[in-house]
Formats: C-alpha cells, structure tokens, sequence
C-alpha cells in the first residue's frame, strides 16, 4: 500500500485504500506502481505547545510535488500553529485534558471532562482546530440549546449552556496562550438568557403560595424569622455549632467540613479556611479552596467562641482528646463528618420542622443578607463570602443587596418623617 521517499527533513509517501476480498487493507499494493494510483503524504515532526516534538501528518495530494509544497508551506509557520492546522478540535482538546490536572482542582477537571465529552467533542470535534471560526462556535452553541436532556426530558437549561461556553472559551484560550491560534472563536457569541438563576427571600407570600401550591423558587433563602426558627429548633442537634457558623458566617459547604481544630483562634476569635473536602466520583478527598480568595480569616462574634470552646470540651470529655490537626465536626463515634451527609442531614432536618424548602448553600445566602442588613459594607462581605472579585458578590447577592437598600431607604424616610409632619401629595396637586 505504501511507496516511500525519505527527504531531507520529512517523509513522503504514496498510499491508497485498496482492499482485498476479506475487507482487510492491501499493505503493498500492486498498482501503486502506476503514477496515477493513491495519492501522496508527507510526515513530518514540529515542535508541540508543550515543547517536545510531534509528529504531522497530510495527505491527500495528487503529486509528489504537490506534498512537497505542502509540506514547505507548512515549515513556514511556527510549531504549534503547524499542528493548529492538522489537528482536530478533539485532539487539542483531549490534549488540554492531558495537562490541566494538577493545576486545577479534581471537580474542576471532572467537570471539564464531562462536558468536553458530552458536548465539545460530539458536535465540534472534526473541526480543524486552525480553520474554527466564531460562526461555527455559534452554530454549536445553537445546537446545544436545542437539545433535550436525557435524564429530564426537557430542553438543555440556558446555564448548561453558558457552563459549556465557559469551559470552550478556556479551552481556546489555552490554544492563543500556546500560539496555536491567532484569536479566540469562542468570544462574541451570542448567549442565551437566564444563565444564571438569582435567589430570592422566602416572603409571607412566597411562602403561602408553596404551602398551597407546592410550588417554590428553583433558588430561595429563609429570612431571619425562619432562620432563627431552624436554630432555635437544632440547638440541640450534635452538629448545632456547625449550623451556627454557616448560617451566620457563611463557608462553604467544603469547606466548613474540612475545618481543623488549629485552624481556630479562639483567643483571638477568628477562624482561618485553607482548604476543604470535596467529592469526586462518590469520594471524597482534602484539596485547596475554590480560589485563592477563599483562603481567608473570618472574624467571630463571643457567641460563636463560646459555641466552639464547649465544643472543643466535649470532643475532650468523649474522646480523651483533641487532635489539633483532627476535624472539628465528627459523629459521635469520633469519624468526620463528610461533606455528602451534611447536605442529606440539612434536608432531613428541614422536611421536620416543615420549614420552607432551602438548600445547606442557601446557608450561605442568608449569612450574606444578615451581613447586609446588620450593616456590614460590600468589601466586607466579598472576603467574608471568599469571592475573587467584588462583582461576583454584587451578581450572586443582587436581589439580597437591592431588598436591604429598599430597606435601609424606607427606614431613612420614617427616621425623617417622625420628625417631619408633610402631608403626602393627593392627585398630583405639586405637578401644577
């Protein structure tokens, strides 16, 4: 099947896909004697994004001068941007996969791994990585929201969507950063709406509404007379001083499980997080947090070091003592608590007291509105919270920020109106 010419830097060969009478590919094929039989290839190795070199291959000409100057046109650009036009969207991507873990935490990389394969792979995968362009991102996108999940039933969600876009539009930019491609094709491209879904407050009305209905918000926070229901009603749960601490200061779920006795200053009444547990394909391992802005210091109130000086008492009393290194929250068999169970445990514990549906998360929502409401300012809350950026707490707590400023706004006019006797305007008699 081959015929093969060594030149100076590369290898040019002729080949075709003749077959024999069991269907197997004819190796050495006889016709290739004859010049119009096949067609010519060339191999040849440039250097890879990562250094070391590869292997190219390109066919499909109808003369060996033709793969010749194929293969000259292709010395002419640089290594990485040579390979841009041989590979495939899926082979660039299977080979970003290869590199990212370990910079990157697990369920970070599982994520991008399910929807590479998922999604990127299946529908943009035979593109040439060098001939993607932003239309035929779009048209992807496009195809994406068309589709309708498996498991659901219903059409892919707009924040699927967004969420894919992300992880195409990191992957691509990786491609730039190499020097495999000249610009990102994932920018400008027109998204859906409802990307993000924003909580709302469990009002008299919301509230009313799902008892009657059982229909909820698909994210929603309890507001501070249901929060002081819940915690009025654990106190005297194992885990009360745990509930406490998400509730009023908002970590993570991860986070707060992967919390360690030498983290805590009670003294100087703070505690530090540096890393936390997460589940990766139903285990769960100890890793840094989201950011390198959630490594933070968070202040505590007397209540909360009293609430963990009795703790830290007990653990003794039961145990004998306290491993300084040993997680804080344990059963009472001694072992940690895991990060899976803490969700299961919240649940239950709110289907019992019937109390309006939320999620552990949502914890961390209301510990955001107590802060705003108790007067704490933006910045505050952005390292109390662990964002990287200042917008990402305006975007999450949006609707939460917009209520308290309602708030604080009616709250200003009474504080003046208890002074000032004006008499409110009738049928617009100031317009005249």
């Amino acid at each position: 099947m081959v015929v093969t010419v060594e030149q100076a830097e590369a290898r040019l060969y002729r080949r075709c896909g003749c077959r024999d009478a069991a269907g197997r590919q004819v190796w050495r094929c006889p016709n290739l004697e004859d010049p119009s039989h096949g067609r010519w290839y060339f191999a040849v190795q440039v250097a890879g994004p990562d250094g070391r070199r590869m292997l190219v291959r390109r066919g499909g000409f109808l003369t060996r001068g033709d793969a010749e100057r194929g293969y000259w046109d292709l010395l002419r650009v640089p290594g990485p941007e040579a390979l841009a036009r041989t590979w495939t969207v899926r082979r660039f991507l299977e080979f970003w996969l290869s590199e990212i873990p370990g910079r990157l935490r697990p369920t970070t990389v599982s994520n991008y791994r399910w929807i590479t394969y998922s999604f990127l792979i299946p529908l943009l995968g035979g593109h040439r990585l060098a001939k993607l362009r932003t239309r035929h991102v779009q048209r992807f996108l496009d195809e994406v929201g068309r589709r309708v999940g498996v498991r659901t039933g219903r059409l892919i969600s707009p924040g699927t969507v967004h969420r894919v876009h992300a992880v195409l539009r990191t992957a691509l930019s990786e491609a730039r950063r190499l020097g495999m491609l000249g610009h990102n094709p994932a920018w400008r491209v027109r998204l859906p709406a409802g990307g993000r879904v924003y909580p709302v407050l469990w009002d008299a009305q919301r509230e009313a509404a799902w008892r009657q209905t059982g229909i909820r918000p698909r994210v929603a926070v309890w507001d501070l007379s249901q929060l002081a229901r819940f915690l009025e009603a654990v106190q005297d749960d194992f885990l009360f001083p745990l509930w406490w601490l998400v509730a009023l200061r908002g970590p993570r779920r991860g986070e707060i499980a992967g919390l360690r006795w030498e983290d805590i200053d009670l003294p100087g009444k703070e505690l530090r997080i540096r890393e936390q547990v997460y589940v990766v394909d139903g285990v769960e391992r100890v890793g840094p947090t989201k950011s390198a802005a959630g490594v933070r210091t968070i202040a505590l109130d007397d209540m909360s070091v009293a609430i963990l000086r009795a703790l830290w008492h007990a653990q003794r009393h039961r145990h004998g003592h306290v491993d300084p290194q040993g997680r804080v929250f344990r059963h009472r068999n001694g072992k940690p608590v895991t990060a899976d169970w803490l969700t299961r445990r919240f649940k239950h514990l709110v289907d019992e007291l019937d109390l309006p549906p939320v999620r552990l998360h949502d914890l961390r929502h209301a510990a955001a509105s107590i802060a705003l409401a108790a007067g704490s300012d933006l910045k505050a809350l952005q390292e109390q919270m662990g964002h990287s950026r200042i917008m990402t707490t305006l975007d999450i707590y949006a609707v939460i920020i917009r209520q308290v400023a309602q708030a604080a706004a009616q709250a200003t006019a009474d504080l003046l109106l208890s002074q000032a006797r004006l008499r409110v305007p009738l049928d617009g008699a100031w317009e005249a």
